[in-house]
């Protein structure tokens, strides 16, 4: 990875450029996306305030991650939610997903963050295969069995 595609956090004003990555990312896959007008809009609320931040690589960004952050009863700290990673397809296998992952626990931890966690889609097996190698595992420690993720929309996106 090149020096200047380095990972960083963004700020407010980097809000149009992670949103134009957000809504590249659902484009890609066939997800819908409001835009990346529209996300733009929305983050530069949400990364002016603790509860997301998001990390992009290069100048300009050709990769980024949004966590969202909440407090959680079993952790003395706060838990992660990594709700998208997307390196953009031309600059795949270099490295970049997991500059971002060791940039995001670093981060983390000084942010007091005790636990990130990560939905993956049961289908996309090489995002699975991915966070594996960066450490995760589906299964729950504690009990050895599978962890699942649900869903339920109460409100149609607007």
């Amino acid at each position: 990875m090149k020096r200047n595609d380095a990972p960083r956090l963004a700020d407010a004003a980097d809000a149009p450029e992670v949103g134009r990555l957000l809504h590249d990312f659902n484009t890609e896959f066939g997800t819908p996306s409001p835009g990346a007008v529209v996300l733009s809009e929305r983050l530069a609320t949400l990364l002016a305030s603790e509860s997301m931040f998001a990390i992009l690589a290069g100048s300009p960004a050709f990769a980024v991650a949004l966590v969202s952050v909440r407090p959680n009863v079993w952790y003395a700290g706060r838990v992660g939610l990594l709700d998208e990673l997307f390196v953009h397809p031309s600059r795949r296998s270099e490295g970049t997903g997991a500059a971002i992952l060791e940039f995001l626990h670093g981060h983390a931890l000084t942010v007091s963050i005790d636990a990130i966690e990560i939905n993956v889609d049961e289908g996309d097996v090489d995002a699975q295969r991915f966070y594996e190698r960066n450490g995760y595992s589906s299964i729950e420690p504690d009990t050895n069995e599978r962890a699942f993720y649900y869903f339920q929309e109460l409100r149609p996106p607007s």
